[in-house]
């Protein structure tokens, strides 16, 4: 026997005992990962764009690609349906979102213009979108190819601090409800207030209870320390954090502590890994204090001529670039997420079209692949990409929905109306 014959039987030897997961490529992991468990996504905020751009008067709006939608004062939208289908986006949870209001009154009726503008989006594309209400009817529609949708409400104040609301929000289809947004609620502390609550009031657990009972996920996205702790002492059912990332990572207060990653693992929730830039990096972050900081320090410098503040802000900026981020960096959040909390409470929140910009590689929705693409070349197995991408928001939704199913037999939660 020759020895080239000899090294090409042990070559032949290797290939045959190495596992066929071992030979893939990273390219190839990630491809067969989105094909068998497509994207589902916790967070995005088209219901806002279609307010802010078009008045939700959408009967002229055309979905299927919106890449042209850049304005002098805005850019273009991150979402739609080809490039919803390009990022292998099988679930979505739109965000019926509305800005902090202490008129709740308001606020509660435009969720529900929310609600109704993201229904007749659904109407106009029912070839590609399909609104589902439960975990059955979102495999259904994910099955027959269509990207399925869910809503989700982003802050209390949505509910008018009435659990009457609440589940006449459920009724009309809100799966999931972030207790709090920018400022805290009649009954609860955010992440970006003053604390007023020390976490959640008595009625702030009800809401959590009365959440858990009906089958709405609670959401702790954007609420405080205090308020994940109260929150994760009452609940029964799995929460979510549908757009956050790793304080670990980066010391952004949008973000999960590591005190709290445990906390989710021991309640069987989930972190779904934001890309705001902001919430990612550091030096993002840190670029973005620094220019707070100056802008307020050339408004002191020029109190009586705002266009030479203006000025010297701009000036400043072209002198200053923004940092950019990428998808290693949303990378780092999942590996730190994994160590302290595991493969199981990892999912993906991109909050795309809610935000300014978006890590390279990753600009609009269509850049999902590239993210999966770097967890393979990173040691992440299929099975494990397979969870990230849905398995495991899928369990949390089957979850509450059969702690709600376990409590059919009692009644709603009560509380006195307002006089």
């Amino acid at each position: 026997m020759t020895k080239s014959i000899l090294l090409a039987g042990l070559a032949a030897f290797a290939l045959m005992s190495t596992p066929a997961a071992a030979q893939q490529s990273p390219e190839a992991v990630a491809a067969a990962a989105l094909k068998k468990a497509p994207v589902f996504d916790g967070h995005n905020d088209v219901p806002w764009a279609l307010r802010e751009r078009a008045d939700n008067m959408i009967n002229g709006f055309d979905f299927n690609d919106t890449s042209h939608t850049a304005t002098t004062d805005r850019i273009a939208m991150h979402t739609d349906l080809i490039r919803l289908r390009k990022g292998h986006i099988g679930a979505q949870f739109w965000s019926v979102y509305v800005p902090s209001n202490s008129n709740e009154a308001q606020a509660v009726q435009q969720t529900l213009e929310q609600i109704d503008v993201m229904k007749r989006l659904f109407q106009r594309y029912p070839n590609d979108l399909m609104l589902a209400t439960s975990s059955a009817e979102l495999e259904k529609a994910m099955k027959a190819g269509k990207i399925a949708g869910m809503l989700g409400m982003e802050g209390g104040h949505s509910i008018g601090s009435s659990l009457a609301v609440l589940r006449d929000m459920y009724d009309l289809g809100a799966r999931y409800m972030t207790l709090t947004h920018i400022r805290n609620t009649p009954w609860g502390d955010s992440a970006t207030d003053a604390p007023a609550h020390d976490g959640l009031t008595p009625f702030g657990e009800q809401v959590v209870r009365e959440m858990n009972r009906i089958g709405m996920i609670v959401d702790l996205s954007h609420t405080s320390e205090a308020t994940m702790k109260d929150a994760l002492a009452v609940a029964k059912a799995p929460v979510m954090f549908s757009h956050s990332g790793a304080r670990g990572v980066n010391d952004h207060p949008r973000n999960v502590p590591d005190s709290m990653l445990p906390l989710v693992k021991a309640n069987g929730g989930i972190v779904m890994v934001v890309l705001l830039p902001t919430f990612l990096d550091p030096q993002v972050r840190a670029y973005g204090l620094s220019r707070t900081a100056e802008q307020a320090r050339l408004k002191a410098m020029y109190p009586g001529d705002p266009s030479a503040a203006d000025k010297a802000l701009a000036d400043w900026d072209k002198a200053n670039p923004t940092p950019t981020t990428d998808v290693a960096k949303v990378a780092d959040h999942i590996d730190h997420i994994r160590k302290l909390a595991g493969i199981d409470h990892i999912g993906l929140g991109g909050d795309y079209d809610g935000m300014d910009s978006a890590p390279v590689g990753m600009e609009d929705v269509s850049g999902y692949p590239a993210l999966f693409v770097e967890l393979a070349k990173r040691g992440y197995s299929q099975a494990d990409l397979e969870k990230i991408a849905s398995g495991n928001m899928l369990r949390v939704l089957k979850a509450v929905e059969a702690y709600a199913a376990s409590q059919k037999g009692q009644p709603p939660i009560e509380t006195p109306v307002a006089k």
